[in-house]
Parts: structure tokens; C-alpha cells; sequence
């Protein structure tokens, strides 16, 4: 199968090295640019210092970074200026718009071209006989939503899908009216993304999270950023990077591409330094794994911790691996029994490379270990996180200050999603809680995660799809199977900000529901209303929008919820009315409902919010042993067959998530090109391909099966032999729906099995 998205460039792909610091000037150039292009020069520098901050500020709608601790009135990232200034546009895709254009047309648009319509304004039905979206009230589509659910033979026909954008509030009203409704079918994007650290956390330490704050950032001697490209998907941790490089932090990246943020930044609020141009290093080392290798590097690393201590006992904390682990000696004896020879081949990494890694660890008295879907997205990906925090527990890294695991989830409150209820395999914990402070009977078998839901809508086992935000069909994997999925639905409900491929790859029946965004005013009976979300780091905190909505007809996330919960559910008990008139009602709910939020309505007015208590923090492991559990997994082959080459998907710098703002790259050289893939240059001679040549590349499935793109552009870079790179969502197409991590039920997208060759006729 042949499958092309994305915008097609208006001028020749261009390809430079990229030597600047990250953020600084380019970013300021950027931003500018953007600004000018949305006609926002008033409202967009009002948002920007109105994001991230308490007393009236919004929560910028992008990434999960922490807000700063210390004050700081520009805690701002060009990615989410981006982000708020797409979502501030004065463009509108109403009525008329969708009176011109049928569905069969839009289809052939580009990703980019349909979401830069601007804002959706009003509710639309999709009309077969004409293949238009027309317009439909609120009260009518709340309806069809309705006797859509209430017309299941089993609620388990339904499925409920979250984007991470989504707020705590309607979070908790979304899932409530799932469980209520008598399904836990709820994916989420962590399904896709953060779920094997979650799985991972939970059985080493007994929480699914982190442990460590942005307090410990400030203060760690040592920090280690496994698959991270930060400067795209988490800028304002270069902040973090400076300050930690100048106090003499060392700071070790470790990526199969050495990404902007691991070289050298100016960071924006600095003045100074941006009039003179001062840059900060934000790395003291670099290593290049091969795609998967970061496992066999880390098990080196323990493995040199270990022998050191025979000779220097300091190496290792005996004491805490004594009082507060398990596992420890089974650990010791799997990596005595690891030849160095068999780590070196499966990292692509010298032994020298790897004992560096591990002198800068030993050396340091506190040390941070943070990753992203680097390296999630393969089907050992339980396995590496697992792995960090055995190294971790060698030196008694947990529990103490500047010290632990620290995942960088990638979608603001992706991580309040789960604390608030989204998870298809709830805790029996969770839903006893859950039944006793709103008097409902949850189901207690687990439900469909995003894979499952994909594979039983193609089956014609789920006859309704929601979406509550993103961009399901392209965020998912095997882009055509995920569109013939939702094609196979009775009716598709998504809930969005933007025109998107999801709203055209839709059920016989399809809703598109416009909502508030994070920057507008949520006016409800009771006043304006506030709502929280949950940062990487487990603080909670308030956000308020700023801007008059871009339609008098569009409602707010929780609005919307209880309006589908009314129609399906018309015996409910559940107050929907009420809880939305006050979202403090809803939170007072909460408090009784979620652990760890308690007196919920107090706390998370207190300047930046409330932290998440962390048992794990406080060396409570609430682990089967009641110790944090070492893990004695094998180590994983990765390492390409002979003419086979291992390709991970990633973003570029000018997108979020499947948003796409241009063809361009910046940080990594590249202009008006999107259809590429990076490869190694001796990879390149050795299939006879030229630099900037065309090229065909064929995934291979755990099934046999392949998946194809065709002419896409080969860019030399430096990147390990055996691996390649390229751009999602264009690239997902080549990830089977079967090939799924059977630790974590996690899309394999980092760790495609592709073969490259000239393009036909090339």
C-alpha cells in the first residue's frame, strides 16, 4: 500500500548543516514570523505573558514541562507560542466553508492546508448523500451521540479516546460517564506513547510516575537525557540545561542523532546573552547508540558500577540497596554474566564510550535519569525503563533530593489524563473509590487501549468512536488500516479546536463537536471557570483562559461531556447540570474520588498549584515486596538483520504532534522537505544511493507483511550504521497495526524493520 500526506513544498528542498545555538535568535525569528502570518501582534504578545504563570495565567497547551519555581515571567518556549498563536487565529472554518468544500474534496487536501482553515464554530453532521459536513444544534447532536450509545447491545461497543490537551475536570466527567455508561474503554495517547514507563515505575517503585521535581533538577549533580530531542519536544527544559551546566553539572545525552538541545542554547529570557549572542553548552557528553541500544548502554553502565565497587565500596550504596531493594543479588550475577563484547554490539557503543557514561554517573553524588518515547516505542521498552532505575537503585538515586526517574511526557496533562481516570485497566482501588463518591457500579474487566480499539473497530466488535481532541487517524500507527477502522463505526464523535484528517476519515455517521480552547474564556453559570492539569512532574495548578471564544457556539470540554453523559444516560443520577454550572463542584467530587487530592479546591489555588504525593519519594514502595524490585530481563538482539536498517519516527521542529506548520526543520538543516528519511552516509554507498536521491523504502511486519513509501528523499546525516530516521505522521504508515510491544502494548515506532533502495525508475 502507497500512502502520501503532508503539505507539498512551493520550493526546492533545501539541506544545510545546523551549527546555531538552540532557541535564541532563530527562535525569536520564529516566533516574529508567526506572529506576523496569524495577524496576532496585539493578543499574541498579551498570551505570551499571560502562559505559565499563576494569578490569571493559562497553561501553555503544548508540552508537560514544569512551570519555574523561581518567578520567571517569560517561561515560555517558541513551540508553545506556536501552539497558542494556531490556536488564537483569526481564521474560521464555519458553515459556509464546509457548504463549499464536500469530504471527498478536503480528503485530497494536505494535513497542513485543512488544519490552517482556522477554528471550527459550530456543530456539524456529516450528510452521505451530499458528503458534506452541514450544521446540526447542540441539543440534535447530543442526541445522536446519545441513541447511538444507549442502541448498543453492550456498552463495550463504545470507545472513548483522549488526547493529552484535555483538562483534569473534563477528564474526570469523561470517564465517569464511561463507567457509568458500563465500559472501561479508554484509550489514551499514553497508549501510544509513555505507557511502557508507566508499566515499568509501577512494578520497580509502585507508582506509575516520576519521583523527581523540578527542585531536583536544580540540584542534581548528574543528568542523563535518553531519547529526548528537548529544543523540539520540551524546549523549556534548555533552561534547566543551562543553569545545570553552569553550576557544573555533567550532563550526558544519549541519542542515536545528536539533537540541537544536546549541543549548545540561548535561552530567551536571557537578555544579556541574547545581545551578545552568548550561547551555554548544554551537554558534557554525547553518545550514539544504535536505534534500541539504549538498554545494552545502561546494563554497561551498571555492570561497570559493580566492578568498580569491588575495589572502591563508595561506588555502590550498599546500604540502601539493602534496606530498600530486592532483587539485587539475581541483578549483580546477570550483569557479571553479560560480556562486555555482547553490550558493545547491542549499543553500537565502545566499551570506553560506555565506561565514560558510567565515570560521570559514579562520580556524581545525586544523579537524574530522563527519557521520552525514544525509548518507549519498542518492544523492549518496559525492559529499559526498568533498567534505569536499576541503575539508579546501585547508588541509592531514589527518594532523595536531586536524585531519580523522570519521564518527559510530551502532551500538556497527558499525565493528568491517567491520574484523573483515563486508563483502560483501572486499580480495583481506583474504582471502589470511584463507586463510593458517585454512586455508580464501574465495570471491573478492562477495556480496549488504542491499539485493541483500532482492531475491533475493523472487526465490527466497537460500533461508536469518540474523541475528546487530537488527531486519532494520524496519530496512530498503520494509517490506512486505523482509517478503515473508523470508516467500519456507526457514528465517530470528535471533539476538536481545528479541522483535521479525523473528521474525514470518519463513521457511516459523524459528528465534529467545536470546542473552547485552553487560551479562551469558559463562561458557565456560576462565572468564569477555571480548570487544572497535571505537569510531568505531578504538580497540579490552575488554568485560565484569556481570550473572548473564536464562536459565541462553542462550548468547553466539560460542557460537552455532560451534554453526551445527559442523552445516553437519561435515568443518571449523576449531576451533570450542576457539576458544570461550578467546576469547583466537580473538583470537590474529585477530591473524594482520586487519591492524593484531597482538600482539592484549596490546594490548587496555592501559588503553582500542589505537587501529587509520591510514595515512592518518600521510600514507600508499594511493590509486591514492599522494596523496589531490580528486573532481570535479557538483554534484546537489535541489531538489523544483513541489507535491513532499523527506523524510528519523530517529529520535526516545526510541528506538534500531528500538527504540521511547515515543511521545514530547522534545527536539523532541512527546508520545504517532509517526505525524507535520514540515513547514514555509508548505509547511502552501500545501496547506491545518492545524497538527496530517491529512494522506496519497505517496512517489514512481525507477520510477514509489508508497507510502503515511495520516492522519498534520502538525506545524508549522522546518524549510527543499521538506522533511519524520517518524519510522523507520514512515516506511521509503515508501523503494522500487529507490531505492538507485548510489554506494553505500545506501537513500535521507534524501531521499524525497513528495507531502502533507489526509487524505481530513478
Amino acid at each position: 500500500m502507497e500512502h502520501r500526506v503532508g503539505p507539498a513544498p512551493d520550493a526546492a528542498p533545501q539541506v544545510r548543516p545546523y551549527h546555531h545555538p538552540a532557541a535564541g535568535w532563530g527562535a525569536a525569528k520564529s516566533v516574529t514570523r508567526v506572529l506576523v502570518e496569524e495577524r496576532e501582534l496585539v493578543d499574541g504578545p498579551r498570551a505570551i505573558m499571560r502562559m505559565n504563570h499563576e494569578n490569571g495565567g493559562f497553561d501553555c497547551p503544548g508540552c508537560a514541562w514544569p512551570d519555574d519555581t523561581k518567578g520567571l515571567r517569560l517561561d515560555i518556549c517558541e513551540n508553545g507560542i506556536k501552539h497558542v498563536t494556531w490556536e488564537m487565529t483569526r481564521k474560521r472554518v464555519d458553515r459556509a466553508f464546509f457548504a463549499a468544500h464536500s469530504v471527498t474534496e478536503l480528503a485530497g487536501w494536505s494535513d497542513y492546508d485543512l488544519e490552517n482553515q482556522g477554528r471550527l464554530t459550530e456543530p456539524m453532521a456529516y450528510d452521505p448523500e451530499s458528503d458534506h459536513y452541514v450544521p446540526i444544534s447542540w441539543k440534535e447532536a447530543f442526541e445522536v451521540v446519545g441513541a447511538a450509545l444507549r442502541g448498543l447491545d453492550d456498552p463495550n461497543r463504545a470507545s472513548f479516546y483522549t488526547s493529552g490537551r484535555l483538562g483534569n475536570e473534563a477528564t474526570f466527567l469523561y470517564q465517569l460517564m464511561a463507567r457509568e455508561l458500563g465500559t472501561n474503554n479508554l484509550p489514551d495517547c499514553s497508549n501510544m506513547c509513555h505507557e511502557a514507563s508507566g508499566r515499568a515505575l509501577q512494578a520497580a517503585l509502585g507508582t506509575g510516575k516520576g519521583t523527581v521535581d523540578l527542585k531536583d533538577w536544580e540540584s542534581a549533580d548528574a543528568l542523563f537525557i535518553l531519547g529526548v530531542n528537548a529544543a523540539s519536544n520540551a524546549p523549556r527544559m534548555l533552561t534547566a540545561l543551562a543553569e545545570a551546566e553552569r553550576r557544573g553539572a555533567q550532563i550526558v545525552h544519549v541519542n542515536p542523532l545528536v539533537e540541537a538541545a544536546a549541543t549548545r542554547t540561548i535561552v530567551p529570557h536571557e537578555f544579556l546573552d541574547m545581545a551578545l549572542f552568548k550561547s551555554t553548552r548544554t551537554s558534557t557528553l554525547n553518545l550514539q547508540p544504535r536505534i534500541g541500544g539504549d538498554m545494552a548502554l545502561l546494563r554497561g553502565m551498571a555492570k561497570a558500577v559493580l566492578e568498580q565497587s569491588a575495589s572502591d565500596p563508595k561506588a555502590l550504596d550498599a546500604t540502601f540497596v539493602e534496606r530498600h531493594t530486592a532483587g539485587f543479588e539475581e541483578y549483580r550475577a546477570l550483569c557479571a554474566a553479560t560480556p562486555w563484547e555482547e553490550l558493545e554490539r547491542q549499543s553500537g557503543l565502545s566499551r570506553a564510550d560506555i565506561l565514560r557514561a558510567a565515570r560521570v554517573y559514579t562520580e556524581a553524588d545525586r544523579s537524574i535519569v530522563s527519557w521520552c518515547l525514544g525509548l518507549t516505542q519498542h518492544e523492549h521498552g518496559v525492559d529499559t525503563v526498568r533498567e534505569i532505575v536499576n541503575l539508579l537503585l546501585l547508588r541509592g538515586n531514589i527518594g532523595r533530593e536531586g536524585a531519580g526517574p523522570s519521564p518527559v511526557r510530551g502532551h500538556s496533562n497527558v499525565q493528568g489524563n491517567r491520574t484523573c481516570g483515563i486508563d483502560h485497566r483501572p486499580t480495583e482501588a481506583f474504582l471502589d473509590r470511584l463507586a463510593d463518591a458517585c454512586g455508580i457500579d464501574p465495570p471491573r474487566e478492562h477495556g480496549l487501549d488504542t491499539v485493541r480499539t483500532i482492531q475491533a473497530m475493523r472487526d465490527g466488535e466497537v460500533k461508536v468512536f469518540v474523541a475528546m481532541g487530537g488527531n486519532f487517524a494520524l496519530a496512530a500507527p498503520d494509517t490506512p488500516a486505523t482509517y478503515a477502522a473508523l470508516r467500519s463505526c456507526d457514528l465517530t464523535v470528535q471533539v476538536s479546536t481545528k479541522l483535521n484528517r479525523s473528521h474525514l476519515a470518519h463513521g457511516r455517521a459523524a459528528l465534529i463537536l467545536p470546542c473552547l480552547g485552553r487560551t479562551e474564556k469558559d463562561h458557565q453559570r456560576k462565572g468564569v471557570q477555571r480548570t487544572s492539569v497535571e505537569d510531568s512532574m505531578s504538580m497540579v495548578h490552575l488554568s485560565l483562559g484569556m481570550k473572548r471564544p473564536a464562536s459565541p457556539h462553542l462550548l468547553s470540554e466539560p460542557a460537552i461531556v455532560a451534554g453526551m453523559a445527559r442523552a445516553a444516560l437519561p435515568d443518571s443520577e449523576t449531576p451533570w447540570d450542576w457539576y458544570i454550572e461550578d467546576y469547583d463542584r466537580i473538583r470537590d467530587t474529585m477530591a473524594v474520588a482520586l487519591d492524593g487530592f484531597e482538600d482539592f479546591n484549596r490546594r490548587v489555588r496555592l501559588p503553582l498549584g500542589f505537587r501529587i504525593k509520591q510514595p515512592a519519594r518518600e521510600l514507600v514502595f508499594l511493590t509486591p515486596s514492599g522494596r523496589a524490585e531490580f528486573s532481570t530481563a535479557a538483554l534484546p538482539d537489535v541489531v538489523p538483520e544483513p541489507g535491513t536498517l532499523a527506523l524510528g519516527t519523530m517529529r520535526s521542529h516545526d510541528q506538534w504532534n500531528t500538527t504540521i506548520y511547515s515543511d521545514d526543520d530547522r534545527y536539523r538543516g532541512v527546508k520545504n522537505l517532509r517526505t525524507l528519511v535520514f540515513m547514514n552516509r555509508a548505509d547511502m554507498r552501500e545501496r547506491g544511493i545518492a545524497d538527496m536521491g530517491a529512494v522506496d523504502i519497505t517496512s517489514t511486519a512481525k507477520d510477514g507483511s509489508h508497507r510502503y513509501l515511495k520516492g522519498y528523499t534520502a538525506v545524508p546525516y549522522d546518524i549510527p550504521r543499521g538506522c533511519a530516521a524520517g518524519y510522523m505522521p507520514e512515516m506511521n504508515v509503515l508501523c503494522a497495526l500487529g507490531d505492538y510491544s507485548t510489554q506494553s502494548d505500545q506501537p513500535i515506532m521507534k524501531h521499524v524493520k525497513v528495507t531502502i533502495v533507489p526509487a524505481a525508475g530513478g
